[in-house]
């Protein structure tokens, strides 16, 4: 089994010290994947910049290049949580283009699945608007890759992130041909994520909220997956599984208010990979989005790395959170079941 793996070199050029979205994050990840030699085992993908017939795919050109001179310009902030330095925009077109390129190599035989280790993150990247840490859409236009480049008819992309992903949603809100379906943190930022946000017009049913309540652990997710994302994504039935993986949702974080483990974020993934297997021979890309307690991050990325490999995990060193702690979400998972007329 051969997992492809892609990483950020430029990355390093977007830093406030002291923000939490900064370079210590995938330095962490990779520190952790050559001291246990793991990413010896993975095919190299060559990292690249995304080109502006690409960006455009998502973004609007207006917005691109406003970006762009910002940065050259010194750089500011695009919202009260979201900065931008001289070296910003580099580090973004690299983090788009490389998760195109892991694509690309997944859709071309190349490697069965893949790993984006990249940041600055893109899920709240709008079309027009960067916020949220995001400045580039990347799973967005690895999507709209897919599509454009290969000819898929059906992507899915399953964001496990403790934010709603408002920018992906945006990008394919009135697209049948990508479902989006977000396992969140609600009410939590952004705001959005809603389950009456189903999509619009003939995407009316592609657009999938699970907006649970804080404190949603392992069993919560699994619930989750079971009653509502295995079975749409296998009424769906894409060629390609794209995951906004952020690591935010685990209970070391501390932005976030979920409890996923490390072993609850291998359950996701191994569930993930048997909708891959049964659906779309394998094919299967996982693209960092959040995360901010360097070690769940870093063991994270490592045990969906694992589980690729087809490897036997390593034991994770922050282990599960305990025990008697239960979240009651099936209401929310009921409603979302008539919604969508799931059986």
């Amino acid at each position: 089994m051969t997992v492809g793996f892609v990483t950020n070199p430029n990355h390093a050029g977007h830093d406030v010290e002291g923000h939490p979205e900064g370079p210590q994050r995938l330095e962490a990840v990779l520190a952790l994947l050559d001291e246990c030699g793991l990413r010896n085992r993975l095919e190299r993908i060559e990292p690249r910049d995304a080109t502006d017939e690409e960006l455009a795919w998502v973004h609007s050109p207006e917005f691109t290049d406003a970006l762009r001179r910002t940065c050259a310009d010194g750089g500011g902030w695009a919202d009260p949580d979201t900065y931008l330095l001289p070296g910003s925009y580099a580090a973004a077109l690299t983090a788009a283009g490389s998760t195109i390129a892991a694509t690309d190599a997944v859709l071309s035989g190349r490697v069965d699945s893949a790993f984006c280790a990249v940041r600055p993150p893109g899920h709240h990247a709008r079309p027009d608007q960067a916020m949220g840490f995001c400045l580039l859409n990347n799973i967005a236009l690895a999507a709209r890759a897919a599509q454009r480049r290969h000819g898929l008819e059906r992507v899915a992309i399953v964001d496990i992130d403790v934010h709603h992903g408002n920018g992906t949603q945006d990008a394919f809100y009135d697209d049948p041909e990508v479902l989006y379906c977000s396992t969140h943190q609600y009410p939590f930022y952004p705001g959005t994520g809603q389950a009456d946000e189903i999509g619009a017009g003939e995407a009316e049913g592609t657009n999938v909220n699970i907006a649970l309540p804080a404190g949603c652990g392992d069993a919560e997710y699994r619930l989750a997956f079971q009653q509502v994302v295995e079975p749409v994504v296998r009424r769906f039935r894409p060629g390609l599984i794209l995951v906004s993986c952020g690591f935010d949702a685990h209970y070391a974080d501390p932005i976030g208010g979920m409890a996923l483990s490390v072993d609850g974020y291998g359950e996701l993934a191994q569930r993930l990979q048997a909708l891959a297997n049964d659906l779309c021979d394998g094919r299967l890309v996982f693209v960092l989005e959040g995360g901010y307690d360097h070690t769940a991050v870093g063991w994270g990325v490592r045990r969906i790395l694992e589980l690729l490999l087809g490897e036997e995990p390593a034991p994770d060193p922050q282990g599960p959170l305990g025990e008697g702690r239960t979240v009651n979400v099936e209401p929310v998972l009921a409603e979302l079941g008539r919604r969508l007329d799931i059986p």
